[in-house]
């Protein structure tokens, strides 16, 4: 068995003192734990210590501290609002159509399987209500906060975007020759173009064809709702649980079926849902991960602002709990600033451990 001299085990001795009367006083103060110091780790206990936290943020505590956070998230939502009204007002381009192209333009002029007023309620009220009920489990208002404006986000960046594109492109319907001719008698200019007689609101909208709107708003509010299912019920998770999946699913089989209907319904080609199924989809992706860990993480179940909120709570407990710093303390780091913390905390030193070795080398 090695020996150690005197001045280790006299350091070892004091260290293991100082590390019990620390750990002891605390506990006794009911103040704070050695658990609740990020430098150790207890892997066991953080899943436990997470969900243990969840009832501290809610609306009544931290709504308006978190809106007022946003605040210029929620002025943009708003000018996206006006945008989409203003592009609803704008005439789409009115694409040539000869005679010649009629043949795929003839489809019978019937009426929507599935209502224009029908479309927020699955696409947006349908995600609030599940956001809502998420949150009277859990009380976390930062999840409810950011899944409602991802949502929002995603809807209107995709209404946005699926309008601009419908009136620039100015795609005739496949029942464009019934909203142009509704007695079946076509005319055309000199050109070869057609000359309309119809209803002149039906005309405008027999030009908006590419994208598909009813597709595109279903992805863009679906899509998001799958992906924040994905991650609360935690599909990915790694244990085999693939029935989790069937709820995943169960948005966007929605949302394809209502764009099969729109080419059922001869109001899109099957190029304008696939557009319009991407578009809203793609966004929806990219808005939720804003706010979100992908569903696939560890953390995927909760919101970044949580997670990060956690953290700062963390560093302050460890600051009240670790002494401070002496301020000479800084002339001793290392030449690139970092010394030996972890993440920007660091231990502070004991004086009294210090003292000891300064006598034991001779300083003192």
């Amino acid at each position: 068995m090695p020996c150690l001299d005197f001045a280790s085990l006299t350091r070892f001795q004091i260290f293991s003192g100082l590390s019990q009367g620390l750990e002891s006083s605390v506990n006794a103060d009911n103040w704070v734990s050695s658990t609740d110091i990020p430098l150790i780790e207890h892997k066991s206990e953080e899943p436990r210590m997470r969900e243990a936290q969840l009832g501290s943020h809610t609306v009544r505590s931290h709504g308006i501290t978190v809106a007022r956070t946003h605040m210029r998230d929620w002025l943009i939502l708003l000018l996206l609002v006006v945008l989409e009204i203003t592009l609803l007002a704008i005439h789409p381009f009115y694409r040539f159509v000869g005679k010649d192209m009629m043949t795929d333009l003839k489809y019978p002029l019937k009426s929507n399987t599935v209502p224009v007023w029908a479309v927020p309620l699955y696409a947006v009220l349908l995600p609030l209500l599940i956001f809502i009920a998420v949150y009277f489990r859990r009380r976390d208002v930062y999840d409810l906060h950011h899944a409602i404006l991802g949502l929002f986000y995603s809807v209107l960046v995709t209404a946005v975007i699926t309008d601009a594109i419908k009136n620039a492109v100015g795609r005739p319907r496949p029942d464009f020759f019934w909203r142009c001719f509704p007695d079946g008698k076509d005319v055309y200019n000199q050109l070869g173009n057609v000359i309309c007689h119809g209803e002149k609101g039906v005309i405008r909208e027999g030009h908006k064809s590419f994208p598909s709107g009813h597709t595109s708003w279903s992805f863009a509010g679906l899509g998001f709702l799958s992906l924040y299912l994905s991650g609360k019920i935690q599909v990915f998770d790694r244990k085999g649980h693939i029935a989790k999946l069937c709820i995943v699913f169960l948005p966007l089989l929605f949302a394809s079926i209502v764009g099969i209907s729109r080419v059922d319904d001869y109001w899109h080609h099957w190029q304008d849902v696939f557009a319009g199924g991407l578009l809203g989809l793609v966004i929806a992706t990219f808005c939720y991960l804003q706010f979100f860990p992908p569903p696939y993480h560890a953390e995927g179940w909760g919101p970044y602002a949580y997670f990060r909120v956690l953290e700062d709570s963390r560093t302050q407990v460890t600051i009240a709990v670790v002494p401070q710093h002496d301020q000479n303390a800084g002339d001793n780091r290392d030449e690139d600033g970092s010394g030996h913390g972890f993440m920007g905390l660091h231990l502070a030193e004991n004086p009294d451990l210090r003292r000891e070795e300064d006598v034991e080398s001779g300083r003192g």
